[in-house]
């Protein structure tokens, strides 16, 4: 049996701190990552809207913005989204 082949990832645009400062602020949940359902499938960086999710998949709190749409596209439910705690 072969090895799976390496995923290639497409360019994609990086989070800068815009005029409003880094968006994380604005979040009242974050998502946390289950590594051990994780199957690393890059999804949740694919549909991450403001590009907080890294290669390695490392979610960015500082630009992340709590809309769960990662959490929403995990096909295995590795990521939950949980209340920020101020």
């Amino acid at each position: 049996m072969t090895p799976p082949a390496k995923r290639e990832r497409l360019a994609m645009s990086r989070p800068v701190q815009g005029a409003a400062g880094k968006t994380g602020t604005w979040r009242v949940f974050r998502p946390v990552v289950d590594r051990e359902k994780c199957n690393e499938c890059g999804l949740c960086a694919t549909y991450c809207p403001d590009a907080a999710i890294d290669k390695e998949l490392a979610i960015d709190l500082e630009f992340c913005k709590g809309c769960g749409i990662c959490a929403n596209e995990c096909p295995k439910k590795a990521i939950v989204m949980v209340r920020e705690e101020k």
